[in-house]
């Protein structure tokens, strides 16, 4: 088709005036509808019997069936006019064959172009899975209706009834027999030069962002799919998805500043959850094995291209086995997602190929430090002051409270580690220090069985085998009410009911956290959270 020449699409980006004056129109074109009983929006419902790619699939299935023995028309040697006759004749035959078994459809959806000429005209309709174009004609549909649509704007939304066909250049249209507005669009959407680029005005208008920029709808229709995968995973190996309270009067499970709400009702400060850990494992000392939350997290944190305030999260926790056994669980999740939404295992990261079908690799913390600086900390553990020297000789800073050899590890770590990480690599085995909720490594007690996943520098997964211990649990928590009082406003707060809750024993656990959002961002190449989130956290315009 030709460019529309409908005034509806500028050359050029609508300025404020040229949009409100374009409004007017349209709701002036919208009063006289309505006068004359035609109100789009007293339309309650659309018959819908194909979207428009099924519509599509189905005449090329039919047409394969019926012209499957007819050979393309030889036209070398003809001139010009002869060719044409010749092409005419056999487009004219394959139009008989086929319209003697006509497709009638009726498909609803958005019109994003429209060209008028004269008794016929050509428009395009989008849906949620793509777009066709519609042939509309005056004897075909009505001399009023006809008259009715050419007043039409881009981004109208119409009911279309009719049958299918090929153009003569090859494009499967919809020949229509019936038109209806199903609904008036007010306001112009972005012309298709400059479209909707401006990344602020994207994520603050989506619904216009899904409109213009398909890509955009691929990747939360891929989101969805890897929801799906991450769920199928999990319950096919006899995992059940629970729910656990947003709202609580301690925030724990996580090292995060939390949002503080108020309870009117009972008058009283509680927190949105920063994590679904500690109910969950209340759960496993009731019994139920093997549970799993997927669902929003709130974080009253800095907001960069990896953070949100809220964001999606999966946890899932497993009794009877340990940090092993939960690597194993989110390989297969992340690679059964890579599958679900892209077809293959192999994926391109901000330039970068990453290969989620070989096994991940696996490296201590201290193993990974050792290889990227050439210190070897298991050669002087817990030894405090030999720490610090290093830290000072490597101009490391140290925070209050975190003098010791592990959090001066993790500092390392940090620094000189991470962003070196490519491929997918489980870092394991953390120091006491950053783990209050793991279990100690039996052979070496100052280390926790703890895990965390990096892809391309970021963490895409956090695990632990769980500390059920409830003594141990009551230091670790008293641990981080030292740094809470230091000024660590992210330490772990004291959740005396947790506590009672390992004392009536807990079986041995592995669980494990991973970033939805993050793991989308991997799998459908989007290097910001915010075009992962529908709707993100944004700053009110002024």
């Amino acid at each position: 088709m030709a460019d529309n020449q409908n005034p509806a699409v500028e050359e050029h980006e609508l300025t404020a005036e040229e949009t409100n004056e374009q409004r007017q129109i349209r709701i002036d074109k919208l009063k006289v509808l309505q006068d004359a009983g035609k109100d789009p929006f007293q339309v309650m419902t659309a018959d819908q019997s194909h979207h428009t790619l099924d519509a599509k699939a189905e005449y090329e299935e039919l047409e394969a069936k019926l012209l499957a023995d007819r050979p393309i028309p030889d036209v070398s040697g003809l001139d010009e006019q002869a060719a044409r006759e010749v092409t005419n004749n056999d487009y004219n035959e394959r139009r008989a064959i086929m319209d003697a078994q006509p497709i009638t459809v009726s498909i609803a959806g958005r019109m994003m172009f429209k060209r008028v000429m004269g008794k016929a005209s050509f428009c395009n309709i989008q849906d949620k899975v793509g777009n066709i174009q519609v042939y509309v004609a005056r004897d075909a549909i009505g001399e009023e209706p006809y008259a009715d649509f050419k007043k039409s704007d881009i981004g109208d939304i119409f009911g279309i009834k009719g049958y299918l066909f090929r153009t003569k250049t090859g494009e499967i249209s919809v020949h229509a027999e019936e038109m209806k507005l199903l609904s008036k669009s007010l306001l112009p959407l972005p012309e298709k030069y400059h479209g909707l680029k401006d990344a602020d005005t994207r994520y603050r208008r989506r619904y216009v962002d899904l409109i213009v920029n398909p890509e955009v709808k691929d990747t939360f229709v891929k989101r969805s799919k890897i929801i799906q995968s991450v769920r199928k995973t999990l319950d096919d190996v006899g995992y059940v998805e629970v729910e656990t309270p947003v709202l609580s009067t301690i925030a724990g499970g996580a090292t995060a500043r939390p949002f503080i709400t108020h309870h009117n009702a009972l008058d009283l400060d509680m927190y949105m959850r920063i994590a679904t850990e500690l109910p969950l494992k209340r759960l496993i000392v009731g019994g139920m094995e093997r549970v799993y939350e997927i669902g929003r997290i709130f974080r009253n944190e800095g907001m960069d291209t990896k953070h949100n305030p809220e964001f999606t999260s999966i946890e899932f926790y497993e009794a009877y086995t340990d940090y092993n056994g939960m690597m194993d669980r989110t390989e297969a999740i992340i690679r059964n997602a890579a599958m679900a939404a892209n077809g293959t295992y192999k994926v391109t990261f901000k330039g970068v190929d990453i290969d989620l079908e070989k096994p991940f690799a696996r490296m201590t913390m201290a193993e990974a430090v050792l290889k990227y600086t050439g210190i070897d900390f298991e050669s002087f553990a817990c030894d405090n002051e030999k720490a610090i020297a290093l830290a000072k000789e490597k101009h490391i800073e140290i925070e209050k409270g975190k003098e010791t050899w592990g959090d001066i590890l993790v500092s390392f770590y940090d620094e000189f580690v991470e962003a070196n990480l490519e491929q997918p690599t489980f870092i394991m085995d953390y120091p006491v220090e950053v783990s209050p909720l793991t279990k100690r490594k039996p052979s070496k007690p100052y280390l926790t069985e703890r895990f965390e996943l990096f892809i391309l520098g970021t963490e895409y997964g956090n695990a632990y085998s769980e500390l059920n211990d409830p003594l141990d649990q009551m230091e670790r928590f008293k641990h981080q009410l030292m740094l809470r009082e230091c000024g660590d406003e992210e330490a772990n707060m004291l959740d005396d009911d947790f506590v009672m809750a390992l004392e009536y024993g807990m079986p041995p656990t592995g669980g494990c956290g991973i970033g939805i959002d993050r793991l989308v961002m991997l799998l459908t190449g989007n290097e910001s959270i915010r075009d992962v989130i529908l709707f993100p956290t944004m700053k009110p315009i002024e």
